[in-house]
């Protein structure tokens, strides 16, 4: 996604519209903090007096989360092989029926919900409101809640499990894997295999899948990476299903970010088409935080618990050197969450640069100028950029990886080299050090937090596939554990807004001007 045009009047900085270029080259406009005067894509007739009660039908429709009676609507339920009194996987012999706890008050009703959004706003000029018209009426919007049902759609002895992992390597990979497998286990699954190197492991016919057992997964947590391996890109979807056909696989576990998720919704739709009785569960990996309507996604606190590692190292650096400038820059290709929190976290930034606040280098409002002034009141300067920021200063290549996102050039080297010639060109002496610990972060061992969040994700994406949903994507939405219909999560990145409070926060730490 790249930012073509921002409105930045004052009188309408709440609802800022922003025209952004998506993958598909296609210019999209997206509303940026407050109004949302649409019904899905119909837009809302406010003079409608119903259009209230119409609001919130249209969304509890579009997040409805797809089941397997939706396409076999005589499936017949089981009682579930989920039991927290029974803590060893069921037995293979099912003669005596499946072990159950019906007195068991742990079970999810399949009618639990969880509130999206928990702020009333009062004013659409409220710091980060969220409005779905102009008074900010208050629109309950519900969804629903992830766990372990009582009634379950698969027979365990039946299953064949796959999980894959797309994309970029992440913090907390692992531990997913690891969770899923024991999870499975418990219910009483005994083929659990992974798939090796993201979607290209269906077709490549040097990979060959890998058993699992929590054997195999008991220790995998304790170091970082995938046990499975990543890829980006691989087959057509319906050569994936072809191969899922061919090996038997009736429960796929994705773990991946928005690229990743729009194949596994597009494999869910392929099954459904061919009326296959599979359950296609995603677990959202992006290290950046950028998917919709989720507190975070797992590896995000281990990021920026990691980046203060290369912030303090640049501010040590900077501190300690006649005229130093540290520079770091950390992931966030369109969205600036781990810069914003590894500021906030660290206390040793003076500028925060991210994708969705536009800014100048040169110039008297300029990033350069303000670098002067912080070398001659306080002799050094720190700061942290994300990899997004700064692209309108670049050339755009319009190359594309192998999911097909925008190939970036190097902000980072950009502005380092930017800020040697500056104060070269003013005659002031600058000693600047540039850090890019990427790679280091990404490779990192989950920490608790996010070991904690994994865990919890990976046995509710069992509970979920079990429970026959598919399609769905599981999260965590204030606090609590939701399933959503993965076209709502997809439809674009999730991105910082600059009138949130968090990024008012930042900027009060850093206290750095605005650069335009």
């Amino acid at each position: 996604m790249v930012v073509v045009s921002r409105t930045t009047s004052t009188k309408t900085h709440n609802y800022a519209q922003v025209l952004c270029l998506c993958e598909t080259g296609e210019p999209r406009l997206e509303i940026v903090g407050v109004l949302a005067a649409q019904i899905g894509n119909k837009e809302i007739d406010f003079s409608d007096p119903d259009w209230k009660t119409k609001y919130q039908r249209d969304f509890e429709s579009r997040f409805n989360i797809p089941h397997i009676t939706d396409v076999f609507p005589d499936a017949d339920p089981i009682p579930s092989t989920f039991c927290l009194k029974m803590r060893t996987p069921v037995m293979e012999d099912f003669a005596g029926g499946y072990p159950s706890d019906e007195e068991w008050h742990g079970y999810i009703n399949n009618s639990d919900r969880v509130l999206l959004k928990v702020i009333h706003y009062s004013s659409p000029t409220s710091a980060g409101a969220e409005c779905i018209d102009p008074n900010c009426t208050w629109v309950e919007q519900w969804v629903h809640r992830a766990g372990p049902r009582e009634k379950i759609y698969f027979k365990p002895e039946e299953v064949k499990a796959a999980i894959v992992t797309c994309g970029g390597l992440c913090p907390g990979l692992n531990d997913v894997i690891r969770q899923i497998v024991i999870t499975l286990e418990i219910y009483g699954v005994k083929k659990i295999v992974g798939i090796p190197f993201g979607y290209r492991g269906f077709s490549d016919e040097g990979l060959s899948e890998m058993p699992l057992s929590r054997k195999v997964v008991q220790n995998v947590h304790l170091s970082g990476g995938s046990l499975l391996g990543v890829s980006r890109g691989g087959p057509s979807v319906s050569d994936i299903v072809d191969s899922m056909e061919e090996r038997g696989i009736n429960m796929l576990f994705v773990l991946g970010g928005n690229g990743t998720h729009a194949g596994a919704n597009a494999i869910h739709d392929e099954c459904r088409r061919r009326r296959m009785r599979v359950a296609v569960v995603g677990v959202p990996k992006t290290i950046d935080n950028d998917i919709l309507m989720m507190d975070k996604t797992f590896g995000f606190d281990t990021a920026v618990e990691e980046a203060q590692r290369a912030i303090n190292s640049a501010y040590i650096e900077a501190h300690s050197a006649y005229h130093g400038i540290g520079i770091v820059k950390l992931m966030g290709r369109n969205s600036g969450f781990i810069a914003m929190h590894a500021s906030l976290a660290s206390g040793q930034i003076d500028i925060c640069l991210i994708p969705e606040v536009p800014f100048h280098l040169h110039g008297p409002l300029g990033v350069l100028r303000h670098l002067k002034f912080l070398i001659e009141t306080k002799g050094s300067a720190v700061l942290c950029v994300a990899e997004g920021a700064g692209q309108n200063f670049l050339g755009r290549t319009n190359a594309t990886d192998a999911s097909g996102n925008t190939v970036l050039g190097d902000f980072g080297v950009h502005i380092q080299q930017e800020t040697k010639k500056y104060f070269k060109e003013i005659g002031v002496h600058a000693d600047v050090k540039y850090i890019d610990p990427t790679y280091m972060i990404r490779a990192c061992r989950a920490n608790a937090s996010d070991g904690i969040l994994c865990t919890v994700l990976g046995q509710n994406a069992v509970h979920g596939a079990f429970a026959g949903y598919s399609g769905i994507t599981v999260g965590i939405c204030n606090t609590h554990y939701v399933y959503f219909p993965i076209p709502e999560v997809i439809s674009y990145p999730r991105a910082v807004d600059p009138n949130s409070r968090m990024w008012h926060r930042c900027l009060t730490s850093t206290g750095q001007p605005d650069f335009v």
